[in-house]
């Protein structure tokens, strides 16, 4: 119980160091989480410090090691017993092998992740895991809609995900409105992505430390510049967002 109980509070430690962009401290925390995991014997325990090793390794983009450890994930006890485990371990394999170019395997892996979700029930899970649902399985999967240049289906399903996301979870709420203006801006709608842009940066608590929506805005300004557009509404935009990006 204290083996397991030490992993969750360093693993939830380590999310508020992904969540602020440090990689490298997260992995810090997960190498020390691990030892406990494996100690506890717990499955449900070593899914979740896999899960955040996988997201450590996404962010310093070795996609390779990301695809490693999703496929600890989806092989794991829990994830065989629990189509929700299941899921989760499949589309985060499905994100880091469409960045490593292995579109049909990503392809694969998604329709994975969408059965197994399809097959879960409503039981008691952990508190951690509660965050994947409907709204977060549409989010996940815009990024590998995105990251296959397909902006267009990426942003139906941010649209999607904004709609279903839970109202207290401001910060992801904040997080997916800053996707759906880089999606809009790579489709050229520069207008439009300057607005939801602007909404993202509004929505953004203060004090939440979370630095991936600040990257993201970066993006969604990188590409808005990129495009050389004079319009006014962009020129103002782009000048405004300077002061908080």
């Amino acid at each position: 119980m204290l083996h397991r109980l030490a992993a969750d509070v360093i693993s939830s430690a380590a999310f508020a160091a992904i969540d602020a962009s440090s990689p490298q401290r997260a992995r810090a925390h997960l190498d020390k989480a691990l030892t406990f995991a494996g100690l506890s014997r717990d499955s449900e325990t070593m899914y979740h410090v896999w899960n955040h090793l996988t997201l450590t390794s996404s962010q310093r983009e070795n996609h390779a090691e990301a695809v490693a450890g999703a496929e600890v994930m989806k092989r794991s006890s829990i994830a065989r017993r629990d189509p929700l485990h299941a899921s989760l371990g499949h589309i985060r394999n499905a994100n880091g092998l469409v960045r490593i170019r292995h579109r049909t395997e990503a392809l694969r892996a998604l329709a994975d992740a969408e059965r197994a979700y399809a097959r879960c029930a409503d039981e008691q899970r952990p508190d951690w895991i509660k965050f994947f649902d409907a709204s977060e399985m549409d989010a996940l999967s815009s990024f590998i809609w995105s990251a296959m240049g397909d902006h267009r289906r990426a942003e139906y399903c941010l649209h999607r995900t904004l709609a279903a996301i839970p109202k207290g979870m401001a910060r992801n709420r904040a997080l997916y409105t800053a996707h759906l203006a880089l999606a809009q801006a790579r489709q050229g709608d520069l207008e439009l992505a300057c607005a939801t842009g602007r909404q993202a940066h509004a929505l953004l608590p203060p004090s939440s430390g979370s630095r991936r929506t600040a990257h993201t805005l970066a993006a969604t300004r990188k590409a808005i510049v990129a495009s050389g557009s004079k319009s006014p509404e962009v020129a103002e935009w782009i000048e405004e967002s300077g002061q908080w990006i």
